[in-house]
């Protein structure tokens, strides 16, 4: 029996939402917690794949919805206990980017970098 697709199974108003939610809140809370996190560049290029037109729907609803429960305040671990308090967000990330890694490019890992101030890559 497999699994499906939780791409395919998101309508689009609920994708679209996540993505309000993203855009709205993602880098002001990304920003204000990336050095206590050590997840923050895959989140970073999550956020650039997800953004990408290129990207197909179903990868989107994927990344979005991870990235709408990083930003959003409720939690099942509130952000704010020390040292238990993002490893909630992290396994959401962590599952989200293993059902749709292949689809983070390089190129959105660039930015993820630049945008957070890290050196680029030595190619």
């Amino acid at each position: 029996m497999s699994l499906p697709d939780p791409g395919a199974v998101q309508l689009p108003a609920t994708i679209a939402q996540n993505a309000r939610i993203v855009e709205e809140g993602f880098w002001k809370k990304l920003l204000r917690v990336a050095g206590r996190i050590p997840f923050a560049e895959d989140a970073a290029a999550a956020y650039f794949c997800a953004a990408d037109p290129a990207t197909p729907s179903r990868v989107k609803g994927v990344l979005f919805a991870a990235l709408a429960y990083f930003v959003l305040p409720f939690d099942v671990i509130p952000d704010f206990i020390a040292g238990l308090g993002f490893t909630d967000d992290a396994a959401v990330l962590a599952l989200a980017l293993g059902l749709v890694a292949r689809h983070i490019k390089p190129g959105h890992s660039a930015k993820a970098r630049e945008a957070l101030g890290l050196p680029p890559l030595a190619a």
